[in-house]
């Protein structure tokens, strides 16, 4: 090994063969690739359910007439699929990285951020470049106002995107420079067409059930549904099953590439983290209101199990909160209290509390309010 290390000629060697760019086949790169990346629109007609924006970007692109611009909504709802597209129809697909430059507000909150909105190289005049700025929304007022100034200073040849989740949280003099387009969650029908063209592309083979159950699961998120179709064909193709090679001879499976197998609702649901119904069921009879005696023991002893089994407290909640809201056979003004407690044991989640503590209060409280013994 130390004769290697001081051999002159080796070690120029292994220098020239590591300096050596490695050639990747793009078919290879685009199979290795997430489908969220694989799949992102490449065009603003590619951009699902969101119709009115796309119109009103493809008539500014015509017009040659790019304003700054705000996109907010929810989160997975196309707003970086959409900017990355405008990028390619204004500048092309060999320019676009090139003239557009992306930022991350999370990343730098401060004032400092502004430093990185300034032209990083020179560009002719009437070349324009576009400045990407994702969750804005993180930054904190004083980088906002400063990001401000440093728009009108280089509205000539620059654009600015402004990226966020929230709008109340962008100040009025930033905003008012933008023009506003809001992005409204996916629809069932628009996000189901886009998973299943995603399943025919894959080859994947879904059980009845399993596109509507990626779209409720994953609550309007397109680019979660994508990861989690991603990763139940990933499990469905580590089976085991061996498949014979161009050579003849037999070979393992691909993890990366879908398998025989069929991808069921229950899969999903596991990747997802959705409790069974069948736990939520013996939750909801324990919490029912008892003849005699005390419903802590039963109530205990599945919120236990629960925790034990390492399902996520907020998931809990959530469906939970389902569960009981939207049952017709409790009264609106029982509903009203347990309502307060389910907002209330939220914050604590948020806050960090314990899972297991909170959880056993809350079902307490609601087998409490139920029985009419708690107000």
């Amino acid at each position: 090994m130390a004769s290697t290390f001081f051999n002159n000629k080796a070690r120029a060697a292994a220098a020239s063969s590591n300096s050596k760019p490695k050639v990747t086949d793009n078919k290879e790169q685009n199979r290795l690739a997430p489908w969220v990346e694989k799949y992102r629109p490449k065009t603003l007609d590619d951009v699902a359910a969101q119709d009115h924006t796309t119109k009103v970007l493809q008539r500014t692109l015509q017009a040659s007439n790019l304003p700054h611009m705000l996109f907010y909504g929810p989160p997975g709802t196309g707003k970086t699929s959409t900017i990355l597209a405008l990028a390619k129809s204004l500048f092309g697909p060999a320019l676009y990285r090139s003239r557009i430059l992306e930022l991350n507000a999370s990343d730098e909150r401060g004032i400092g951020i502004r430093s990185g909105c300034r032209i990083p190289r020179p560009i002719p005049v009437p070349a324009v470049q576009d400045h990407y700025l994702d969750e804005a929304d993180s930054m904190t007022q004083d980088a906002q106002s400063a990001l401000r100034r440093t728009m009108e200073t280089y509205s000539r040849i620059t654009r600015f995107c402004l990226v966020c989740n929230y709008v109340t949280r962008i100040i009025e003099p930033l905003a008012s420079r933008c023009s506003k387009f809001r992005f409204k969650s996916l629809d069932n029908a628009a996000a189901g067409v886009r998973l299943q063209d995603i399943a025919n592309a894959e080859n994947l083979k879904l059980e009845d059930g399993v596109t509507d159950t990626l779209i409720r699961v994953a609550e309007g998120d397109l680019r979660r549904a994508i990861t989690y179709l991603q990763s139940a064909a990933r499990l469905a193709g580590t089976s085991g099953l061996a498949e014979k090679s161009s050579d003849g001879d037999e070979e393992m499976a691909d993890a990366g590439a879908p398998g025989p197998g069929i991808i069921t609702v229950r899969t999903i649901e596991e990747i997802a983290g959705v409790v069974p119904e069948s736990i939520l069921d013996d939750l909801m009879q324990a919490m029912q209101p008892k003849s005699s005696g005390s419903s802590y023991g039963a109530v205990s002893k599945v919120v236990t199990d629960l925790v034990a089994d390492g399902w996520s407290a907020t998931q809990l909640i959530s469906q939970l909160y389902r569960r009981v809201v939207f049952n017709e056979a409790i009264p609106d003004i029982q509903k009203n209290k347990i309502v307060m407690a389910f907002s209330e044991m939220d914050k604590r989640l948020v806050d960090g509390s314990d899972e297991h503590l909170s959880v056993l209060d809350l079902t307490l409280r609601i087998s409490g309010i139920m029985s009419g013994t708690k107000a």
